[in-house]
């Protein structure tokens, strides 16, 4: 007899900077191992699996992540419960938001999505310290206006083959950027934060390995005067040969939510 499957969406949020990412490695912590270790204490008696929305990389933060939780056998009984004693064992960096049982044609991978990536950074004097795990320092100055306008050469339909690495051949480098912008933030903040600090905002249904980051790595060349608009918009065209090799650190990116449609 076949075993009867019971499905979730649960969504969380993490601070990435001890963390080696999202996907289960050897002899690295990383939020799909800690999550699954978590939900074995809960549920030790369950049969389940996971699969997550998104994988990020080492060090970078998800105010809203998401996956999927399967169990065979047995369905929650409590949902509110549930999540309340699952909070109370994942560790300090990591936080159920909320949970909804979804049914068997519900696919995390192929659902309609919407990532919205944010990277936090400021330039000039040093920060204080305890910025590390949230946002990049830069200590050179930066042209801001300038960088602002390269943003929004971002957006709109274009070919990102220049703006990504260690990809397949067979990957679609053509994306749709629904949103990029350059301001200065007010979202994030802490008495400890520097008095200026900026925020790159990137919105599309899907990324590929780096792109934000080596787009942001284009901007900041772009405010040190190494690269100019008419290099950023060429960048972008099919078929020119322009690989950008400033990657960002990880630290400064955040996934800043994962828009389903219907949840």
């Amino acid at each position: 007899m076949q075993a009867k499957r019971y499905f979730y969406l649960i969504k969380v949020q993490y601070l990435g900077y001890r963390l080696h990412g999202w996907q289960k490695q050897p002899n690295v912590k990383t939020v799909e191992e800690l999550i699954t270790k978590t939900l074995r204490y809960v549920m030790p008696e369950q049969k389940f699996k996971i699969l997550g929305t998104s994988r990020t990389d080492a060090m970078v933060s998800a105010q809203e992540s998401a996956f999927e939780l399967f169990l065979d056998y047995e369905p929650l009984t409590d949902l509110d419960e549930f999540l309340k004693e699952f909070n109370q064992n994942l560790p300090q960096d990591i936080r159920a938001l909320a949970i909804t049982e979804v049914d068997a044609k519900f696919n995390i991978i192929q659902h309609p999505k919407l990532k919205e990536y944010a990277y936090l950074f400021s330039f000039g004097e040093k920060n204080h310290p305890f910025c590390a795990p949230l946002m990049a320092n830069f200590q050179f100055d930066l042209d801001i206006e300038l960088m602002k306008k390269g943003a929004k050469l971002f957006e709109g339909r274009h070919q990102f083959r220049n703006y990504c690495v260690r990809v397949s051949e067979n990957s679609t480098f053509e994306r749709e950027i629904i949103k990029s912008e350059l301001v200065e933030n007010t979202e994030i903040t802490a008495n400890f934060f520097p008095e200026k600090s900026y925020i790159f905002h990137i919105h599309s249904a899907g990324f590929l390995r780096h792109q934000v980051r080596l787009m942001m790595g284009a901007l900041l060349q772009l405010g040190r005067g190494e690269l100019t608009l008419e290099n950023l918009e060429n960048s972008l065209k099919p078929g020119v040969e322009m690989q950008m090799d400033y990657i960002v650190p990880a630290s400064g990116l955040l996934l800043n939510k994962i828009g389903l449609e219907d949840f």
